[in-house]
């Protein structure tokens, strides 16, 4: 065999073998393609998706408002004298309950006193004379003006008396009010100005809440609604009332500034304590609500996902008030519609579902 024909002969073989490679790969490609198009067709591969589900019925729903406040007390003062002078007595002990009109402290008042006496002891001589003039006057044996200066002689040392006495009261410092007096910033012998300031008066019984809510709420919350708090530390809600809410929204926060009432009979809360404020403004008896999780957002529509016949079916809804839990649902469902409550992500339009649970 030459030698061309030799090299005709591998190429021929080459060839040969080529061909029967793409030959015998051919039935798989077209099986696979075969079997695709069946489970396209018939839907098999294809496994329901496993839900829990809710049957809609009519519920009670709340809208409350959950905000931060702060306790502050019915009254505070900060205690200082109406005059100077130097202290001569400091007559509360820090921290202690004091009753209003209770002397708390003094300054030295001996030239006032001094004074007092003098004009006390000329109180007697000026009452005679009015006497004395008078019982002339009936005689005619004095002038009528000599009668009327005598009583305003007497008329003018009473003032004069009466003003050292209020002279005098100004030296005293009283407590305005029943409460808790706090630590004591002056001592016996130190000088007090009208500015300085002895301690602070507080007064817890009751106690004031303070707060804000949105300014959408200025037409909800009102004097006399109820509401519940707690503190730092205290499981148990406490009840307080509104009584009082500011005359404008706040131009900064956009908030509603508002102020409730706490008894606190029993004195175991102090001002400056934080709170956790829950506020019922509506309440709905028979709404139709449902879990806020059901909720799928889509290019500014709010979707939910029924089941109907094994199948999931999107409708729109609009929304009401809400609260943690739950939305309330002003169009889109009705009483007895089983709304799709789990795997709300992975929904789609006809999507086969089974249901695990239904509520």
């Amino acid at each position: 065999m030459n030698k061309p024909t030799k090299w005709g002969l591998v190429g021929v073989i080459v060839i040969g073998l080529a061909g029967w490679g793409i030959w015998s790969q051919m039935p798989k490609e077209n099986e696979e393609l075969q079997l695709a198009d069946k489970v396209k067709n018939t839907g098999g591969g294809r496994k329901a998706l496993n839900v829990t589900a809710e049957v809609i019925k009519p519920r009670s729903l709340t809208d409350e408002i959950v905000v931060t406040g702060r306790l502050i007390p019915d009254e505070e003062v900060d205690l200082s004298f109406e005059s100077s002078g130097k202290i001569i007595s400091i007559n509360f002990t820090e921290g202690t309950h004091v009753v209003k009109g209770e002397l708390l402290a003094k300054v030295n008042d001996g030239p006032l006193q001094a004074q007092l006496k003098k004009l006390e002891s000329q109180l007697q001589l000026a009452q005679d004379r009015v006497y004395r003039q008078s019982a002339l006057l009936e005689k005619d044996a004095v002038s009528k003006e000599a009668y009327e200066e005598a009583q305003t002689n007497l008329a003018s040392l009473k003032a004069d008396i009466e003003l050292v006495k209020e002279n005098i009261a100004q030296t005293e410092l009283r407590a305005p009010f029943d409460g808790i007096i706090g630590l004591r910033q002056v001592s016996e012998g130190a000088f007090a100005s009208t500015g300085t300031i002895v301690a602070t008066l507080t007064k817890i019984t009751p106690l004031k809440i303070e707060f804000a809510v949105p300014e959408r709420y200025t037409t909800s919350v009102k004097p006399g609604m109820n509401l519940t708090f707690s503190v730092e530390g205290q499981l148990d809600r406490l009840d307080a009332k509104i009584y009082a809410t500011e005359s404008k929204v706040d131009l900064t926060t956009h908030t509603f500034p508002v102020r409730a009432l706490y008894p606190n009979s029993n004195g175991k809360l102090f001002p400056g304590r934080f709170t956790n404020i829950h506020l019922k403004t509506l309440e709905i008896p028979e709404a139709i609500s449902i879990p806020t999780e059901c909720i799928v957002p889509e290019m500014g529509v709010d979707k939910v996902f029924l089941y109907k016949n094994g199948k999931a079916q999107p409708v729109s809804i609009t929304k009401g008030i809400r609260n943690e839990a739950r939305v309330q649902v002003l169009q889109g469902l009705s009483y007895g519609d089983t709304i799709i409550t789990s795997g709300t992500m992975q929904l789609r339009t006809g999507l086969a579902v089974t249901l695990d649970e239904v509520n």
